[in-house]
């Protein structure tokens, strides 16, 4: 099994940090590689259990369904249903922890799917780097603006 792990300090509070991703559906107002995201048959994008269908600025399409939220914990964990990566059982959690010595957050994205081992380097490169540090890369910037 692969596993991906990523960690940032984002200069602004649990809370706020939190307002901003909580919603399941809200991937394009923070992550720079998508490009749009629909909650399907119209549920709530805080339902456990609700899918997101989303494409990428390339254009590759991803379904992922929500597997868990907590509002008093700041985690959300998902799954990958459908989309372009060669993996399976992917379930991933990006999670939230307040930093009290100045008012920061430390934010952690983990990931775990299994993969063919010649595809695990640069899956394990790929998400970490383009999608998981790429977003903490632009929730510091929202945060500072």
């Amino acid at each position: 099994m692969a596993r991906v792990y990523v960690s940032s300090v984002i200069e602004a509070p649990a809370a706020r940090v939190w307002e901003r991703i909580r919603d399941f559906n809200a991937l394009p107002r923070w992550v720079p590689a998508v490009r749009d995201s629909r909650i399907e048959n119209g549920e709530p994008s805080d339902r456990v259990g609700c899918v997101r269908d989303f494409h990428l600025q390339n254009g590759d399409r991803l379904r992922e369904k929500l597997l868990g939220l907590s509002d008093y914990d700041f985690f959300c964990t998902y799954s990958i249903l459908e989309g372009p990566m060669p993996l399976t059982n992917y379930v991933a959690t990006l999670r939230l922890t307040p930093v009290t010595d100045g008012d920061r957050t430390f934010a952690e994205w983990s990931a775990e799917f299994d993969c063919a081992p010649e595809d695990e380097a640069d899956l394990v490169g790929n998400i970490g780097a383009n999608v998981f540090q790429a977003g903490f890369n632009s929730l510091k910037r929202l945060m500072a603006g």
